[in-house]
């Protein structure tokens, strides 16, 4: 079984038909249990172990389970809310952002906070030698770069801190000339950081992570980013289920994740071989629902 596979909306789509499919001739062992279980990721995506991390992962998922697992990195997040929104994913890795757009499309539950070693933010970056940017004043009128509007990250801390720090109007901070040049959203951390070292933004905003991860892995030349700043610490990721699945599945997938016991692989994924998967609730993420409301956010079906 390869798990080393980009996860795609067609290719949610495409699982879920094949799944109906099988199901109407075999029976699983658990009453109600799918056939496989499609777990999607963005924990790793600019980890460059991510497909080996998730290989694992399914790997001991599966034996622990006793049904086939598959473990995909989204694409984007759009993916990762539509696949659960839509039954083709059985359980998913979100950040606050996405967990709260998530929570207006479909019926999950919290199963296991993965509890980072260091702080989860933001940074806010530019080049190395630009010697015309060196603070959140000095981004005026540049062009700049956010990820996803469904990344905490990438988007809501970030652009959250700019409208306290410089006092903007969250309505119209995206707006081009109103305190940005322009403002792109690049999709994904690595592309953001990518952009900003070719010119194509003046600065970006990424998960702070990122730029070690990248200067570790030898992919980007200490002192090539300058940090300008970083946003306060971020409510940790978390796991969510389909709340529609049998109890016993969600009860020993929560096991699973509580218990897993793995040190390389939580010296990759979580940035230390003592870190582990921890409980976590919806009062975590309290924090995010008041910076949610102070950008006048609204996640209700249109």
């Amino acid at each position: 079984m390869n798990f080393k596979k980009l996860m795609s909306a067609a290719m949610v789509s495409a699982l879920l038909l094949s799944a109906c499919s099988n199901s109407t001739n075999n029976e699983t062992v658990n009453e109600g249990w799918p056939e496989t279980f499609i777990v999607t990721t963005s924990l790793d995506e600019n980890n460059p172990d991510s497909d080996a991390l998730n290989d694992e992962l399914a790997a001991d998922l599966e034996e622990y389970l006793g049904i086939p697992v598959e473990i995909y990195s989204a694409a984007d997040y759009t993916t990762i809310i539509e696949g659960v929104a839509s039954g083709n994913v059985n359980a998913t890795l979100v950040s606050p952002m996405s967990y709260f757009q998530l929570s207006e499309k479909a019926d999950v539950e919290i199963v296991a906070s993965a509890k980072m070693a260091a702080d989860y933010r933001s940074a806010f970056i530019t080049q190395g030698d630009n010697d015309e940017i060196n603070s959140l004043e000095d981004l005026e009128g540049k062009t700049f770069a956010f990820v996803d509007q469904a990344s905490s990250s990438g988007y809501l801390y970030p652009k959250a801190h700019l409208v306290k720090t410089l006092n903007l109007d969250p309505d119209q901070m995206e707006n081009s000339g109103y305190f940005f040049d322009t403002v792109a959203f690049s999709g994904n951390h690595q592309t953001s950081l990518v952009g900003v070292m070719m010119g194509d933004y003046d600065a970006a905003c990424v998960a702070e992570s990122i730029v070690y991860m990248m200067e570790e892995a030898g992919q980007l030349e200490e002192g090539a980013v300058k940090i300008l700043d970083v946003t306060e610490s971020i409510p940790n990721p978390c796991y969510v289920i389909d709340a529609n699945l049998p109890e016993d599945l969600k009860a020993k997938f929560k096991e699973f994740l509580l218990n897993y016991d793995n040190d390389a692989f939580f010296e990759a994924a979580l940035g230390s071989a003592d870190m582990r998967f921890g409980e976590g609730s919806e009062a975590d993420y309290a924090p995010t629902k008041d910076v949610i409301e102070l950008l006048h956010l609204d996640f209700g079906e249109e």
